[in-house]
């Protein structure tokens, strides 16, 4: 098992709190029309989104706090959990995939899945016991969540509209 060292990385609440406070306010844009995804959907399927969001939000939260503790196991299957959250594609007919379909741009499912392979990856590392890739991994995602909000959710964070 990998222990971390102090030495060799990056204080890491320093890192999660830059990722927290905003380095995804400097995304650039990918040329593909962007706008608020959540106005565009079906009641059903904002509820599932909303849902499937703050599952990842506290999911996130308790990540972190397992990181600080170097809890591997935890960070593993909460990782793990997020990756296999898919609430809008495992709850959805085939009529709702239409509707996302339409309702939502490529970037917006591409970015989304891209999500939850990192998600998959922090949970290796966390199985692996590879600290210094768990934080990586988790910067990443948080990265992942704060691009796709500048993109897609400027509606739900106006901040990140600045």
């Amino acid at each position: 098992m990998s222990h971390y060292r102090k030495t060799n990385q990056f204080p890491f609440i320093a890192v999660a709190l830059a990722i927290a406070v905003g380095l995804g306010f400097g995304v650039p844009a990918t040329g593909q029309d962007a706008g608020p995804v959540s106005p565009n959907l079906t009641p059903k399927l904002r509820d599932l989104l909303r849902q499937e969001m703050l599952s990842i939000e506290q999911a996130s939260k308790d990540i972190l706090s397992a990181l600080i503790a170097g809890d591997d196991a935890r960070v593993a299957g909460l990782a793990q959990q997020i990756h296999d959250s898919f609430i809008l594609q495992q709850s959805m007919t085939p009529e709702d995939k239409q509707d996302l379909m339409a309702a939502a741009p490529k970037d917006f499912v591409t970015r989304d899945q891209a999500f939850h392979r990192l998600s998959a990856d922090l949970a290796q590392a966390g199985r692996d016991g590879d600290r210094e890739a768990q934080h990586a991994g988790f910067g990443r995602m948080i990265e992942a969540c704060t691009a796709c909000h500048v993109h897609y959710a400027t509606d739900r964070f106006p901040m990140l509209a600045e």
